[in-house]
């Protein structure tokens, strides 16, 4: 690769900026706003357990299988498969790992953009009405793409300057305002209802007519907040320098992750309950539960709300950087495109695919009244499709061919390059068990799971 290229392309230029760009990856709407409605949907408690379980014997050893992948050929996802093992069709992997995450950048900066409408009324000292906010089609289209433009000037200014910069600055703040709005949510009169129903399980939901949806939904959510499945971390572990140690980048990323899921859920449900409110309202919960428990805070409510609308936006940012990144990456490496023109090329086509979903919520009829797969609307179809199946299947590919293709052998090698306590211990080294995890218990729990849900 030539000086110009390996510029454009960019490492991690420290262990913390890796920690905390692949934490911002994984933290972001998909914990403060997917999360606690995918647990109002899915019965409380018991789908927070389930989800938990997923993330620790699943998503965690599939997230360090992504890096490694990503470290030993140094390229993108379809790179990383031509470069590991010539000639398997298993490429068509990566080349799904960059259309889920473009098609999910269309969608997700729709939400993005959400959140972004509600910090400038905040700041304003206006209030939104949900639904009439959201079938305004020039208020949709303007705010996805004012969110899109953030996100590729950013994406163009390249790892370390843009993606590794803004990661250490928004995270932390981020973490903070959710804590002070838990301590005012758990305060309300009636909040310990929705702390009951949040945290006391009734497992008899997993054992139901439903319990496949509810794993499905379990699965999917931690693969989405995770960022496994998408050839994200793929990508950030070829952006790794092999003195960085992936076992504890992983496992840093996945407590994060379920720590700001878990925060984000003690945000809502107690304030759900206190007001009155349905927790399977869906997608909308964010946006209708939040503003009531700001507009609790009299003194400080509207600046407490604009900050924190204008730090989800920001945190909808650094995901969308990394997803945006995977197609970019791909360019940068197959095509040999500046950066600056990929992400702009990237994130036009991503504004154009994102109008539909952008028009779903009651602006154009025919898209909000699709019905498919169980699921009415144009983005909400389009969310299940991508959102929770395709990322299962694209997880499901890579936990078989890490496994039994390319050999977890040369992976443990990889990772023990930068962690070299991960292959010691004979017989009962870390290296065992993930291999074993990766072999056989991910590919045979996904797989189930799938035919469940989708032949069963």
């Amino acid at each position: 690769m030539s000086m110009q290229s390996t510029e454009e392309r960019g490492y991690w230029g420290s262990r913390l900026g890796f920690i905390l760009a692949a934490s911002g990856s994984a933290v972001g709407l998909g914990n403060i706003w997917r999360f606690p409605y995918m647990t109002g949907e899915n019965g409380g408690a018991a789908f927070v357990f389930v989800y938990l379980m997923c993330v620790i014997l699943i998503g965690l050893p599939l997230l360090i299988n992504e890096l490694a992948l990503g470290r030993a050929s140094g390229k993108n996802p379809v790179g990383a498969f031509r470069a590991t093992m010539p000639g398997t069709p298993f490429v068509l992997t990566g080349f799904l790992c960059v259309i889920l995450c473009f098609v999910v950048l269309s969608y997700y900066s729709v939400v993005a953009g959400w959140t972004l409408g509600y910090a400038v009324s905040s700041a304003m000292g206006k209030s939104l009405v949900f639904e009439d906010f959201v079938r305004n089609p020039l208020y949709m289209i303007l705010l996805l793409g004012v969110f899109l433009v953030f996100t590729i000037l950013i994406v163009q200014a390249g790892v370390q300057k843009g993606i590794e910069r803004w990661s250490k600055i928004l995270m932390p703040l981020l973490l903070v305002l959710v804590i002070v709005i838990i301590a005012r949510s758990i305060t309300l009169s009636g909040a310990m209802e929705g702390v009951v129903y949040y945290l006391k399980p009734d497992f008899s939901i997993i054992s139901g007519d439903k319990a496949g949806d509810m794993v499905l939904a379990a699965l999917g959510q931690a693969f989405f907040s995770l960022s496994v499945g998408w050839g994200l971390m793929i990508t950030y572990g070829s952006y790794m320098p092999k003195g960085q140690n992936m076992v504890t980048g992983g496992v840093w990323v996945a407590f994060t992750d379920s720590l700001v899921a878990i925060l984000g859920g003690f945000m809502i449900f107690p304030a759900v309950f206190a007001f009155g409110m349905e927790p399977d309202s869906g997608s909308k919960l964010v946006f209708e539960t939040l503003p009531a428990v700001f507009a609790q805070m009299p003194a400080v409510g509207g600046l407490v709300a604009t900050i924190f609308f204008f730090l989800l936006s920001l945190a909808a940012l650094t995901s969308s950087i990394s997803m945006l990144e995977v197609p970019i990456s791909y360019i940068l490496d197959e095509k040999k495109a500046s950066r600056k023109a990929a992400s702009w090329i990237v994130g036009v086509f991503a504004f154009l695919v994102g109008i539909p979903c952008a028009l779903s919520h009651g602006s154009v009829g025919f898209l909000t009244e699709l019905e498919l797969f169980g699921k009415t609307g144009f983005m909400d179809i389009i969310d299940f499709v991508f959102g929770q199946i395709l990322v299962v299947v694209i997880s499901l590919l890579c936990s078989i061919y890490v496994g039994w293709i390319w050999k977890t052998k040369n992976a443990v090698q990889e990772i023990a390059v930068g962690s070299p306590g991960f292959a010691k211990g004979g017989g009962f080294s870390l290296s065992v068990v993930w291999s074993f995890f990766v072999k056989f218990v991910c590919p045979v729990v996904i797989g189930y799971v799938l035919y469940t849900k989708l032949w069963s």
